[in-house]
């Protein structure tokens, strides 16, 4: 297991190999280990593989990095999610460009029944940090995971008022694990890790430079149910967000603003052109999500797998989420069963009734 969990970190630490290709290499070989042991020849006939990667691939350097890597995790007592986890949050399998790999560090409760993201400008008036307060209390019935990225403003505050509302919250970070940024929010980020954590897919000592942040924005809007813009200039990191999750098919909310005010612009502008749902409180989110204050803990129990073949019952798990749908590709990577095989095994469960085949090559499990 420890041999796997290395040749699928290295992957990350291949020059000029992203989440694309890590998938599209696991499914043109069938396992993380499987890539590392094919020839070059075979290498170079995968789709965006060139000899640099090629050589890259070939190489010991990825495979010692990520042997390091997990000795370090290990230390600091942070846990290694890949894509293919059973414990990696079903709501970020969703998005098309899910990072493969998470580092996490607290009790993390990714996959809880109600996740809201909560984000806005750095600039917080009382006004907004007033209504973020308001806006998390009103939760506490939902027993909502509130997610956001532990920046100065609306950020920090989410989390802080999580934390006095006894709610579990989880901030996702631009850079490694262990660069908490802004410095001064540490001991918050501690506090949280009691119930929450923190979450990123940057490697350890990664520096939280300004384009990492915009790939730190789409996980939490992948991650949430619902996404609420509290404050928000003409342009910023929040409306970014905000347009992530309108990309994800996420509901997304925002609070108007004064007319004129530079901090209200971004939240007007969202609702003004549709792409975010008008709040004041809470019971405006309610009423849009469908929730039922008094059925907050009701979940769809699985069906019995133990009659299923190992390979089987792996792709019954993966399309287990909700009603997540999935292309053959994404199964074969994510399952790390090879496309040909993975072919026979959907319709044997096709044959059983348990998965359904519909256009473009998607399945879904049968309810």
């Amino acid at each position: 297991m420890e041999q796997d969990r290395i040749f699928q970190l290295a992957l990350h630490f291949i020059p000029g190999i992203g989440n694309v290709l890590i998938k599209q290499l696991i499914s043109y070989c069938g396992s993380a280990e499987n890539v590392f042991s094919r020839p070059k020849s075979q290498l170079l006939k995968i789709p965006g593989i060139g000899p640099a990667s090629a050589d890259a691939i070939k190489a010991q350097k990825p495979l010692q990095k990520a042997e390091e890597e997990l000795q370090k995790a290990a230390r600091e007592g942070v846990k290694l999610l890949f894509h293919h986890n059973k414990e990696y949050p079903y709501r970020l399998k969703q998005i098309h460009d899910a990072p493969t790999v998470l580092y996490c560090k607290g009790s993390t409760p990714l996959n809880t029944n109600k996740v809201v993201a909560i984000v806005g400008t750095r600039q917080a008036t009382p006004y907004g940090k007033a209504l973020t307060k308001r806006l998390v209390e009103g939760l506490v019935a939902h027993d909502a995971l509130i997610v956001s990225g532990l920046a100065y403003g609306i950020d920090i505050h989410a989390h802080r008022a999580a934390l006095e509302c006894n709610l579990p919250t989880i901030a996702v970070l631009a850079g490694g694990i262990d660069r908490i940024y802004p410095a001064s929010h540490k001991g918050t980020a501690l506090d949280m890790q009691a119930t929450g954590g923190l979450l990123t897919e940057q490697p350890f000592g990664t520096v939280p430079e300004p384009p990492k942040f915009p790939a730190r924005n789409r996980i939490i809007a992948g991650l949430a149910d619902a996404i609420i813009i509290i404050e928000a200039a003409k342009r910023g990191g929040a409306l970014i967000t905000a347009e992530m999750a309108n990309d994800y098919n996420r509901d997304v909310f925002a609070l108007p603003g004064e007319v004129g005010q530079k901090y209200s612009e971004g939240c007007n502008n969202l609702i003004k052109k549709n792409k975010a749902h008008l709040l004041t409180e809470i019971s405006d989110l309610e009423y849009i999500m469908n929730w039922d204050r008094n059925n907050t803990s009701i979940t769809q129990q699985p069906a019995c797998l133990d009659h299923l073949k190992p390979e089987e019952k792996r792709v019954m798990e993966e399309l287990e989420t909700g009603n997540q749908m999935a292309q053959i590709d994404q199964l074969s990577w994510s399952t790390q069963i090879p496309v040909n095989k993975l072919a026979s095994v959907l319709l044997t469960l096709e044959f059983q009734g348990l998965v359904k085949s519909l256009p473009g090559n998607n399945y879904k499990r049968v309810k």
